[in-house]
Protein backbone atom coordinates (compact mmCIF):
# COMPACT_ATOMS: atom_id res chain seq x y z
CA UNK A 1 0.00 0.00 0.00
CA UNK A 2 2.94 2.30 -0.03
CA UNK A 3 5.21 2.75 -3.04
CA UNK A 4 2.08 3.85 -4.87
CA UNK A 5 2.10 4.70 -8.74
CA UNK A 6 0.15 6.61 -10.58
CA UNK A 7 -1.66 10.24 -10.75
CA UNK A 8 -4.19 9.19 -8.67
CA UNK A 9 -2.25 7.56 -5.68
CA UNK A 10 -2.32 10.67 -3.47
CA UNK A 11 -3.82 9.23 -0.29
CA UNK A 12 -2.69 10.99 2.94
CA UNK A 13 -1.95 11.12 6.82
CA UNK A 14 -5.14 12.57 8.47
CA UNK A 15 -3.98 15.08 10.70
CA UNK A 16 -6.70 15.15 13.11
CA UNK A 17 -8.34 12.36 15.30
CA UNK A 18 -11.16 10.25 13.61
CA UNK A 19 -13.60 10.16 16.53
CA UNK A 20 -10.71 8.20 18.25
CA UNK A 21 -12.88 6.71 20.95
CA UNK A 22 -15.04 4.68 18.89
CA UNK A 23 -13.28 3.61 16.26
CA UNK A 24 -9.93 2.96 17.95
CA UNK A 25 -12.14 1.11 20.38
CA UNK A 26 -13.46 -0.93 17.49
CA UNK A 27 -9.90 -1.33 15.97
CA UNK A 28 -8.60 -3.35 18.92
CA UNK A 29 -11.98 -5.36 19.48
CA UNK A 30 -10.98 -6.46 16.09
CA UNK A 31 -7.40 -6.79 16.76
CA UNK A 32 -8.70 -9.56 19.79
CA UNK A 33 -11.45 -11.15 17.59
CA UNK A 34 -9.20 -11.95 15.10
CA UNK A 35 -5.40 -12.35 16.10
CA UNK A 36 -6.50 -13.63 19.56
CA UNK A 37 -3.98 -11.94 21.81
CA UNK A 38 -4.51 -10.43 25.23
CA UNK A 39 -6.27 -6.92 25.79
CA UNK A 40 -2.34 -5.74 26.44
CA UNK A 41 -0.88 -7.17 23.09
CA UNK A 42 -3.94 -5.45 21.72
CA UNK A 43 -3.10 -2.06 22.48
CA UNK A 44 0.42 -2.54 21.59
CA UNK A 45 -0.69 -3.82 18.15
CA UNK A 46 -3.12 -1.13 17.83
CA UNK A 47 -0.29 1.37 18.49
CA UNK A 48 1.38 0.27 15.20
CA UNK A 49 -1.34 1.37 13.08
CA UNK A 50 -2.02 5.35 11.75
CA UNK A 51 -5.43 6.73 10.52
CA UNK A 52 -4.93 7.19 6.38
CA UNK A 53 -8.07 9.39 4.29
CA UNK A 54 -8.90 8.50 1.08
CA UNK A 55 -10.74 10.27 -1.41
CA UNK A 56 -13.63 8.62 -3.62
CA UNK A 57 -11.84 8.09 -6.80
CA UNK A 58 -7.70 7.82 -5.47
CA UNK A 59 -6.07 4.56 -5.44
CA UNK A 60 -4.65 3.19 -2.28
CA UNK A 61 -2.69 0.79 -4.20
CA UNK A 62 -2.03 0.53 -7.78
CA UNK A 63 -1.03 -3.04 -9.20
CA UNK A 64 2.69 -3.09 -10.30
CA UNK A 65 3.27 -0.96 -7.16
CA UNK A 66 4.42 -2.35 -3.68
CA UNK A 67 2.18 -2.80 -1.46
CA UNK A 68 3.88 -1.60 2.32
CA UNK A 69 0.85 -1.46 4.43
CA UNK A 70 -1.59 -3.80 6.03
CA UNK A 71 -4.40 -1.39 5.96
CA UNK A 72 -8.32 -2.07 8.29
CA UNK A 73 -11.02 0.06 6.67
CA UNK A 74 -12.86 1.90 9.26
CA UNK A 75 -15.31 3.26 7.17
CA UNK A 76 -15.79 3.82 3.17
CA UNK A 77 -15.67 1.29 0.75
CA UNK A 78 -12.56 0.06 -1.19
CA UNK A 79 -12.63 -2.16 -4.78
CA UNK A 80 -9.90 -4.52 -5.06
CA UNK A 81 -9.52 -5.42 -8.70
CA UNK A 82 -7.31 -6.77 -11.74
CA UNK A 83 -7.30 -5.75 -14.80
CA UNK A 84 -7.24 -8.43 -17.84
CA UNK A 85 -6.92 -6.62 -21.22
CA UNK A 86 -9.50 -4.30 -21.44
CA UNK A 87 -11.42 -6.44 -18.85
CA UNK A 88 -11.48 -5.37 -14.88
CA UNK A 89 -12.34 -8.21 -12.47
CA UNK A 90 -13.35 -7.66 -8.79
CA UNK A 91 -12.03 -9.88 -6.16
CA UNK A 92 -13.54 -7.81 -3.48
CA UNK A 93 -14.82 -5.07 -1.62
CA UNK A 94 -14.21 -3.76 1.07
CA UNK A 95 -16.14 -1.78 3.84
CA UNK A 96 -15.36 -1.08 6.96
CA UNK A 97 -14.53 -3.94 9.13
CA UNK A 98 -12.42 -5.14 6.61
CA UNK A 99 -8.51 -5.86 6.38
CA UNK A 100 -7.06 -4.13 2.38
CA UNK A 101 -4.04 -5.39 1.89
CA UNK A 102 -2.23 -7.13 -1.22
CA UNK A 103 -0.74 -10.06 0.81
CA UNK A 104 1.39 -11.63 -1.86
CA UNK A 105 2.95 -8.35 -2.15
CA UNK A 106 2.93 -7.45 1.61
CA UNK A 107 4.55 -10.10 2.80
CA UNK A 108 7.07 -11.44 -0.33
CA UNK A 109 8.02 -7.83 -1.51
CA UNK A 110 6.46 -9.21 -5.16
CA UNK A 111 5.07 -6.28 -7.28
CA UNK A 112 0.91 -6.36 -6.34
CA UNK A 113 -1.11 -7.64 -8.70
CA UNK A 114 -4.07 -5.89 -7.34
CA UNK A 115 -5.29 -2.04 -7.72
CA UNK A 116 -7.35 -0.81 -4.92
CA UNK A 117 -9.57 1.81 -5.42
CA UNK A 118 -11.71 4.23 -2.69
CA UNK A 119 -15.57 3.84 -4.44
CA UNK A 120 -16.30 6.33 -1.65
CA UNK A 121 -14.48 8.41 0.80
CA UNK A 122 -12.60 5.92 3.07
CA UNK A 123 -10.72 6.06 6.57
CA UNK A 124 -8.62 2.95 7.37
CA UNK A 125 -5.98 2.17 9.63
CA UNK A 126 -2.50 1.31 7.85
CA UNK A 127 0.11 -0.55 9.69
CA UNK A 128 3.69 0.14 7.97
CA UNK A 129 5.66 -3.24 6.33
CA UNK A 130 8.73 -2.11 8.73
CA UNK A 131 6.35 -1.80 11.85
CA UNK A 132 4.54 -5.46 10.99
CA UNK A 133 7.95 -7.35 10.85
CA UNK A 134 8.82 -5.54 14.17
CA UNK A 135 5.56 -6.92 16.28
CA UNK A 136 7.26 -9.69 17.92
CA UNK A 137 9.32 -6.79 20.05
CA UNK A 138 5.78 -5.82 21.48
CA UNK A 139 4.07 -9.05 21.16
CA UNK A 140 6.48 -12.15 21.79
CA UNK A 141 4.01 -15.08 21.00
CA UNK A 142 3.55 -12.99 17.34
CA UNK A 143 5.24 -15.10 15.00
CA UNK A 144 2.13 -17.65 16.11
CA UNK A 145 0.06 -15.30 15.57
CA UNK A 146 0.77 -14.50 12.46
CA UNK A 147 0.87 -18.01 11.04
CA UNK A 148 -3.23 -17.92 12.21
CA UNK A 149 -3.63 -14.84 10.98
CA UNK A 150 -2.19 -15.67 7.28
CA UNK A 151 -4.09 -19.19 7.64
CA UNK A 152 -7.59 -17.20 7.90
CA UNK A 153 -6.93 -15.16 4.81
CA UNK A 154 -6.25 -17.98 2.85
CA UNK A 155 -9.16 -19.95 4.55
CA UNK A 156 -11.33 -17.20 3.71
CA UNK A 157 -9.95 -16.75 -0.19
CA UNK A 158 -10.45 -20.75 -0.10
CA UNK A 159 -14.03 -20.93 0.79
CA UNK A 160 -14.68 -18.36 -1.86
CA UNK A 161 -13.04 -20.30 -4.32
CA UNK A 162 -15.31 -23.25 -2.91
CA UNK A 163 -18.40 -20.95 -3.82
CA UNK A 164 -17.43 -20.04 -6.96
CA UNK A 165 -16.71 -24.14 -8.27
CA UNK A 166 -19.52 -25.41 -6.61
CA UNK A 167 -22.89 -22.66 -6.53
CA UNK A 168 -24.74 -21.61 -9.36
CA UNK A 169 -25.01 -17.98 -10.17
CA UNK A 170 -28.09 -18.20 -7.96
CA UNK A 171 -26.91 -19.71 -4.83
CA UNK A 172 -23.98 -17.19 -5.28
CA UNK A 173 -26.34 -14.22 -5.35
CA UNK A 174 -28.28 -15.66 -2.24
CA UNK A 175 -24.97 -16.13 -0.11
CA UNK A 176 -24.35 -12.69 -1.37
CA UNK A 177 -27.81 -11.20 0.03
CA UNK A 178 -27.58 -12.94 3.20
CA UNK A 179 -24.28 -11.56 4.09
CA UNK A 180 -23.36 -8.24 2.66
CA UNK A 181 -26.90 -6.85 0.60
CA UNK A 182 -26.06 -3.04 1.72
CA UNK A 183 -23.64 -2.98 -1.07
CA UNK A 184 -26.72 -3.12 -3.76
CA UNK A 185 -26.84 0.43 -2.70
CA UNK A 186 -23.80 1.32 -2.46
CA UNK A 187 -21.97 0.04 -5.54
CA UNK A 188 -22.14 0.24 -8.80
CA UNK A 189 -23.98 -3.56 -9.91
CA UNK A 190 -21.02 -4.33 -12.73
CA UNK A 191 -18.80 -4.61 -9.70
CA UNK A 192 -20.64 -6.91 -7.74
CA UNK A 193 -21.23 -9.12 -10.55
CA UNK A 194 -17.59 -9.60 -11.41
CA UNK A 195 -16.83 -9.84 -7.52
CA UNK A 196 -19.81 -12.99 -7.81
CA UNK A 197 -18.38 -14.32 -11.25
CA UNK A 198 -21.52 -13.30 -13.31
CA UNK A 199 -22.12 -10.66 -15.78
CA UNK A 200 -24.42 -8.12 -14.91
CA UNK A 201 -27.07 -9.12 -16.81
CA UNK A 202 -27.24 -12.34 -15.26
CA UNK A 203 -26.81 -10.23 -11.82
CA UNK A 204 -29.54 -8.07 -12.73
CA UNK A 205 -31.55 -10.69 -13.72
CA UNK A 206 -31.11 -12.50 -10.19
CA UNK A 207 -31.94 -9.58 -8.63
CA UNK A 208 -35.19 -8.78 -10.15
CA UNK A 209 -36.22 -12.20 -9.42
CA UNK A 210 -35.78 -12.14 -6.05
CA UNK A 211 -37.22 -8.55 -5.81
CA UNK A 212 -40.54 -10.28 -6.56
Amino acid sequence: MGGIVGKKAGFRYVRRVLNADREMSELQKYILSYFGVTHSEAEKIEGLFRPVEIKKGEFYLHSGGSSRRLGFVQSGILREYLEVGEKEVTKWISTGGYFAVDLQSFLFDQPARWNIQALADAEVWAMDKHDYLHIAKQVPDWPRLEKLFIARCFTALEDRIVDLLALDAQQRYEVFFSQRRELLNLVPLQYLASMLGMTPETFSRIRKKQAR
